[in-house]
């Protein structure tokens, strides 16, 4: 049987690179391998090393950590990119006997969210009707198509609804039908933490 995933959610600085070292440490001493998978998007770009809370060498000596410093501050991390890479990390390490510790902000890892495909012609045309005709009544267009969407959305972000409309577009079905659900397609149990601020 697979060992669940454990996932360590929480905002930067609260400790989850501790307490995910700690729990691998702990499964070490009951004879259980864990190893840890990079769920922030920032750790994940080389030398982005300030502000990030970037595991240290020596936290990184302790227990071996994925999906860090594995892109350069050129190339473009997503979330769907990000989900393939975890997943296939998290597979593989499943595989081999070894508990993953995703530890990060990113839930996309282990919930049902979809990542529809992008058209730039579609997206291209609704960013001219957003100069000519404004972001307001694209979101009002929005609202018509889609008003679960449009309720959970701010109009005044016009890459989001140009975002939405597309998918409405391309897909033939509401925006809001892929958005998250969270509800796990990977076996976890969740750690949040929270720091005051």
């Amino acid at each position: 049987m697979t060992q669940r995933v454990v996932s360590i959610v929480g905002p930067t600085a609260s400790g989850k690179t501790g307490l995910g070292i700690a729990i691998a440490r702990r499964l070490a001493e009951a004879g259980e391998r864990a190893e840890i998978v990079n769920a922030d998007a920032y750790q994940m770009y080389r030398g982005m090393d300030i502000g990030t809370a970037k595991p240290t060498a020596e936290e990184q000596a302790a227990v071996p950590h994925h999906l860090i410093d594995i892109i350069d501050p050129e190339d473009t991390m997503s979330v769907a990119r990000f989900q393939q890479l975890a997943r296939e990390t998290i597979a593989d390490l499943q595989s081999r006997g070894i508990r993953p510790i995703l530890v990060g902000g990113s839930r996309a890892a282990i919930d049902d969210i979809t990542f529809p495909g992008t058209d730039p012609d579609v997206r291209t045309r609704l960013e001219e009707r957003e100069k000519t005709e404004g972001a307001g009544a694209l979101f009002d267009e929005l609202r018509a198509k889609d008003p679960e969407a449009a309720a959970r959305m701010d109009p005044r972000n016009p890459r989001r609804t140009i975002r939405a409309l597309e998918v409405i577009e391309l897909t033939g079905k509401p925006y809001s039908a892929s958005l998250p659900r969270y509800r796990y397609v990977i076996p976890s149990v969740q750690i949040g933490l929270d720091l005051d601020r």
